[in-house]
């Protein structure tokens, strides 16, 4: 009897392919070598593909998340990697997941998803035991297979769900809680055939605890989309509040009305940031049949897009000149800039002629300029030059240092905003602190 993929990926025989290795494709590959299936993997970004085959782990504090050691894996040849991707397509690699970023800027992106879509058509011109599986785990719109994938496969006379399987499983992952990953979280997956949707839950199962089946591929897709724009809408309720009552602590607030027991606890913010949240709207809009009738997202984006500025505009309003941003990352702890605040509060602080500079301890002075165009400066003693602090990111190196060493490098300061409250605990004498949400923080 022919063995399933499933087996034969257990085996060893067959292996996994991967495009994309960032924080998606990275932590995929290593929960498959992690229960014994050959990973290969390919990016264009060299230094990834090298991380990958010396068993290092490129991407900051991805260890923590895992919470288990990849270089073993590396050296028994379950995880390896290449910046030549054509050596993914071949008959011993029947399963292929697509981890590629799907955004440009603020808006979805699907120039690289096509890139890899047409070099997977490849395989029409290989002879395989059975038709490889496609998994697209980026975030996608509900429309991008129909619109995007199924004209390239018809252009290279491919048909899908025969010659080629294809399904839709995008990620949930929380990548600064360890108790929150590709184990531990339930799966929604959905293929644009019955029987392609149950292999994917055969292979998922692999290594997520929990598969569940979606009726099929636009609803799979969809799924990830609205439960962030959900997120969405709440985080901008909680900002409108803010604004609506500028003299009240809407922070104190909304912890309170989260203590209701069908209620989530919601706080105002900067904005939001990274791949998902503020993105998870658009994808909605863009897949809708009727996006008209989405009149709440598109306030939100609207509302939600104009918090950065408001933060710049109490600082220039306070008459900042000096201003130091501690973060360039929109979260704690990890490398991701895409639409953190930090990019509009500078840009629009620089544009009004006001010196700032940007701390972030996992990029370099290189990358801060060249996302933000401003300088960087040390921390925490570069603190004294500024007469205005933002605190963006709740990176462990803020959390952990010592009151007393803040306090001393605090010399010229006369206002603090912090985003997150990491220093809400501190005795400020002299200088103006605010926690966003808190009464007043805007005024």
């Amino acid at each position: 009897m022919k063995k399933s993929i499933k087996e034969q990926l257990k085996s060893g025989e067959k292996k996994v392919g991967i495009w994309g290795l960032g924080y998606i494709g990275y932590s995929s590959m290593a929960h498959f070598a992690k229960n014994g299936v050959k990973c290969l993997g390919t990016d264009i970004v060299e230094e990834k593909v090298n991380a990958v085959n010396e068993g290092r782990i490129a991407i900051p504090n991805m260890e923590f998340w895992l919470g288990f050691d990849v270089k073993p894996l590396a050296e028994a040849g379950l995880m390896k990697a290449t910046t030549d991707c054509k050596e993914l397509i071949n008959n011993d690699v029947p399963v292929q997941l697509i981890c590629v970023p799907t955004e440009k800027g603020a808006e979805p992106y699907d120039g690289i998803l096509i890139d890899v879509m047409e070099k997977l058509c490849g395989f029409k011109d290989v002879e395989t035991d059975s038709p490889p599986l496609i998994i697209i785990e980026s975030t996608i719109t509900p429309d991008r297979v129909e619109k995007v994938v199924f004209p390239i496969m018809e252009k290279h006379g491919i048909k899908i769900g025969k010659d080629m399987l294809l399904g839709v499983a995008p990620r949930r992952d929380w990548f600064v809680s360890p108790e929150k990953t590709l184990k531990t979280l339930p799966r929604v997956v959905g293929g644009t055939t019955p029987e392609t949707t149950d292999l994917m839950a055969q292979v998922l199962g692999i290594v997520c605890d929990t598969v569940l089946k979606a009726r099929d591929h636009r609803h799979a897709a969809l799924v990830k989309s609205v439960e962030n724009a959900y997120r969405h809408l709440d985080i901008t309720l909680a900002n409108q509040l803010s604004l609506a009552y500028p003299d009240i602590n809407m922070r104190e607030v909304l912890e309170l009305v989260g203590t209701k027991w069908n209620i989530g606890t919601y706080h105002p913010s900067f904005g939001t940031g990274g791949y998902c949240i503020p993105l998870a709207p658009q994808y909605v809009l863009t897949g809708a049949k009727n996006p008209d009738a989405l009149t709440l997202l598109k306030a939100a984006i609207e509302s939600d897009s104009k918090m950065p500025i408001k933060v710049a505009e109490r600082l220039i309003k306070n008459g900042a000149k000096n201003v130091g941003i501690l973060g360039l990352a929109y979260k704690g702890d990890l490398k991701v800039d895409v639409l953190s605040p930090t990019l509009k509060i500078a840009k629009e602080l620089l544009k009004k002629g006001i010196t700032v500079k940007v701390h972030d301890p996992y990029y370099t002075k290189d990358e801060i300029k060249r996302l933000t165009g401003a300088e960087t400066f040390d921390f925490p003693k570069g603190m004294d030059e500024f007469d205005a602090i933002i605190i963006v990111a709740d990176h462990m190196q803020y959390r952990s240092i010592p009151a007393k060493e803040i306090l001393s490098n605090l010399k010229n300061c006369k206002l603090i905003l912090d985003n997150v409250g990491i220093w809400n605990d501190i005795e400020f004498r002299n200088i103006e602190y605010h926690v966003a949400g808190d009464g007043g923080w805007l005024n």
